[in-house]
């Protein structure tokens, strides 16, 4: 499936984050962050070829809801075909922006958790802004919910784009092409941290 990885990322640079998927050492520690043993409403920005994906699939509660953002048409086709027999997963093929209105036509008040693998450093300002307001806004007011990203800077931490966060954590992946820093960004000043083993 890198083949498709990489077919993408070459068509569209700017909006395909990574020239190859994430690796298992980087999935673990993003889905470390999460809490799967009640039923959860997760979205996750840019799942690429799904390998984040997956792995939440495998551990998620049978009454958990996931929403896929994916930009780029034939990875959202792709992801399509993996997951139609999954009535948990749900794949748009739109922007991230598009949250609120996705939640609401399910149903849905909040999410638990917001994962991200979008390069925000390519973003511009206007835009970058109005989606981490949308990120905190949509996130459910209690202790787990958080808002997890994984890139290959550490800029929405180091320059302040998530001071409305009230609290955040990061770590840094070496084993991942390239090197990602993985921040859990909590929607309470109590957020819990998480470092599960699955």
């Amino acid at each position: 499936m890198s083949v498709l990885f990489l077919k993408r990322f070459l068509s569209r640079p700017r909006q395909v984050a990574s020239i190859i998927p994430s690796s298992k050492a980087l999935v673990r520690k993003v889905i470390g962050k999460m809490d799967f043993a009640q039923p959860r409403v997760i979205a996750e920005f840019g799942p690429g070829e799904g390998c984040h994906t997956r792995e939440m699939v495998r551990l998620m509660h049978p009454d958990s809801h996931l929403l896929l953002f994916e930009l780029d048409r034939e990875l959202a086709s792709h992801l399509q075909r993996d997951f139609h027999a999954e009535s948990r997963v749900t794949v748009l093929n739109t922007d991230a922006a598009a949250l609120p209105q996705a939640l609401a036509e399910r149903g849905l008040k909040h999410c638990d958790y917001i994962v991200s693998g979008i390069p925000f450093s390519l973003l511009e300002p206007e835009k970058k802004r109005g989606l981490l307001r949308t990120v905190f806004d949509s996130l459910a007011p209690h202790d787990d919910a958080a808002f997890i990203i994984y890139q290959i800077t550490n800029e929405l931490r180091d320059r302040g784009h998530c001071a409305h966060f009230p609290r955040a954590e990061s770590e840094y992946c070496l084993a991942n092409i390239p090197p990602n820093f993985v921040t859990k960004f909590f929607k309470t000043a109590n957020g819990h941290a998480r470092n599960g083993k699955h």
